[in-house]
């Protein structure tokens, strides 16, 4: 049988989907990709906070699943809100890419100590986190696929910008990255660097289990059960300027970094925390639990205030 992609047009997003139509063609698949616009792709004009962040890269989507028009949707992991609908589940994730943040500047000499220097990010997360480490910096919305946030800062509207590794990478930028952020002061976001797999709860259970077994890497997938439980006792999204960066040792631990971030920087509540790999739920509500305790409440109910 064909199994149909769903999946955003953008060059990035059709490469991860490729990615898996490969993966599913070595396990005997026939595959066809079916590009769609998502309301994040068409809305540019706003930042994701202000057109609500929620599912907006993802609803298109969702309902192709749900009318079986597709088998599976192919999502960054980053992009999936942190509640899925009960006809709806995350059947795999991919082998994650290096996660960490980098700066991209045309500018060999690029220079992030600077003063005054302009960085493009869309992300809550990162002009927080920029607020807080590189103060002397100022941050501009820079909304848009890669390829258009690259015309922009070759245009002039930036003297960098601030990404993901891993769609640099997939994409082919390495040349333009003048630094790697360290993942200590600049946690990614819930999923960074991973592709999510979302299908119909109602999909046939055997090739569910047979789509699973050609795409599902078990160490990324345990990782983002608990930062994803993470995001989902933090109630929040790409809008919140939260973090959480699980990894699993030889031993089968998972250690978890999370936290959340004032929107001017100030604020900054984090908690590492350890457990079994059986136990990567439990470790991302714990850890949740004890950021909005100490103090993580206050920094989201200080947020909604200022959006009003």
């Amino acid at each position: 049988m064909t199994i149909r992609l769903a999946t955003r047009a953008s060059r990035l997003a059709m490469w991860q989907t490729e990615h898996v139509a490969d993966l599913l063609n070595r396990a005997g698949f026939a595959t066809e990709i079916v590009p769609m616009q998502t309301t994040g792709d068409v809305v540019q004009d706003r930042s994701l906070a202000k057109i609500g962040a929620k599912g907006v890269f993802t609803e298109e989507l969702e309902v192709s699943l749900r009318r079986g028009e597709t088998h599976l949707a192919v999502h960054s992991a980053k992009d999936v809100q942190s509640s899925i609908p009960a006809d709806l589940e995350l059947l795999a994730f991919l082998e994650r890419e290096q996660v960490n943040d980098v700066v991209l500047s045309f500018d060999e000499k690029f220079s992030l100590d600077k003063p005054g220097i302009v960085l493009g990010t869309s992300s809550t997360r990162r002009k927080a986190q920029l607020r807080r480490f590189y103060p002397h910096a100022n941050t501009a919305e820079a909304r848009g696929n890669l390829q258009t946030r690259l015309r922009k800062l070759e245009e002039g509207q930036f003297d960098a910008l601030v990404l993901a590794y891993a769609g640099v990478h997939r994409m082919s930028y390495d040349h333009l990255v003048r630094y790697e952020l360290p993942t200590a002061q600049f946690v990614p976001a819930t999923g960074q660097g991973s592709i999510a797999i979302e299908c119909a709860a109602a999909l046939d259970a055997d090739l569910k289990a047979q789509l699973k077994a050609a795409l599902d890497h078990p160490a990324t997938h345990t990782c983002l059960l608990a930062e994803r439980a993470f995001l989902h006792t933090m109630e929040g999204g790409c809008s919140i300027p939260s973090f959480a960066l699980a990894t699993l040792n030889e031993a089968g631990e998972v250690r978890l970094h999370g936290g959340l971030i004032s929107l001017d920087g100030e604020e900054y509540v984090e908690e590492i925390q350890t457990a079994s790999a059986a136990e990567a739920r439990e470790l991302g509500v714990r850890v949740a639990e004890a950021v909005l305790g100490r103090g993580g409440r206050q920094i989201l109910a200080s947020i909604r205030e200022q959006r009003g």
